[in-house]
């Protein structure tokens, strides 16, 4: 029991750092195609993964087996471990996140609920 739940527990991990770590490199790497300047600088890039790997670990490594774990089939000892569903949530869930953070990266300026925020923050 306590077998199976470490290893959902890393895959677990892996799926939601793989997703983070696709996103910003992405971003980092586009955004400096783009605009000539890279949107996450050396800085942000090492706190999002200290903030990421801290908080992910601690999440996913603290949750307690449970007894429906020996109700599955054991995972062979070749069985990969990212799958394929795996897969296509990291890509799912990267894609998801790489629209919204475009739509601030370069339309954020156009948008009149990011400008009324950002004037009466100004005007402060």
């Amino acid at each position: 029991m306590w077998g199976r739940n470490v290893y959902d527990s890393i895959s677990k991990f892996l799926q939601f750092q793989l997703t983070v770590n696709v996103v910003a490199v992405i971003v980092a790497f586009t955004g400096a195609c783009i605009t000539q300047d890279s949107p996450l600088k050396a800085v942000q890039m090492l706190w999002v993964n200290l903030i990421m790997d801290t908080l992910a670990s601690l999440a996913l490594a603290t949750e307690p087996p449970t007894e429906s774990l020996l109700l599955r089939k054991p995972y062979g000892r070749n069985k990969p471990l990212i799958s394929r569903t795996m897969m296509k949530n990291i890509l799912g869930h990267a894609f998801y996140q790489l629209v919204v953070v475009f739509t601030l990266l370069f339309a954020g300026k156009n948008t009149e609920a990011l400008q009324s925020y950002s004037k009466s923050h100004t005007e402060m």
